[in-house]
């Protein structure tokens, strides 16, 4: 693969990655579920080091990131305890397309770092779904069990900080 062309496909990556970031913020947002939204809060930091890692080697290769696209992740609609799951069912969805979309480009990039790289993601974007799946289902234990007896409480706040 030319240089070119790795440097195309890493920026075209990284805007897909960035869109599937954006739209879990928006839906992190809106799910007050604690263990549903703890998942979501884990899922956004590792890709936000996905970004950095693209970004980097973008960056690397003399490129810039592309520029986040304009306006809110679009969420399904509806409200309740059914919205949350629909919203979950959907990241389950965007991330299975994420991997279907770039699986085979990918396993074509012959720079072994960037190939690397490409490939771990891919592998969390699957482990992100199965998180999704399992929210959708309403699995509550995402990301471990509670101590017997122990509960998560009224959800989370709806704003992140309070003063």
């Amino acid at each position: 693969m030319k240089p070119a062309d790795l440097l195309a496909l890493l920026r075209e990556f990284y805007a897909d990655a960035r869109a599937l970031r954006e739209r879990h913020e928006a839906s992190a947002r809106f799910i007050r579920q604690y263990d549903f939204n703890n998942t979501y809060q884990y899922v956004i930091s590792r890709e936000d080091g996905h970004l950095s890692w693209l970004r980097q080697a973008i960056e690397s290769m003399g490129g810039t990131a592309p520029e986040a696209d304009a306006g809110p992740a679009a969420l399904p609609g509806g409200a309740g305890k059914g919205a949350a799951a629909g919203i979950a069912q959907d990241d389950a969805r965007e991330a299975q397309a994420l991997i279907e979309r770039w699986q085979g480009r990918c396993e074509a990039v012959t720079h072994a770092r960037h190939g690397r790289m490409l490939n771990v993601i891919l592998g969390e974007a699957r482990e992100h779904k199965r998180f999704f799946d399992q929210a959708a289902a309403g699995r509550t234990d995402l990301l471990g069990r509670r101590t017997r007896g122990s509960e998560a409480g009224g959800g989370v706040l709806p704003t992140r900080w309070v003063e």
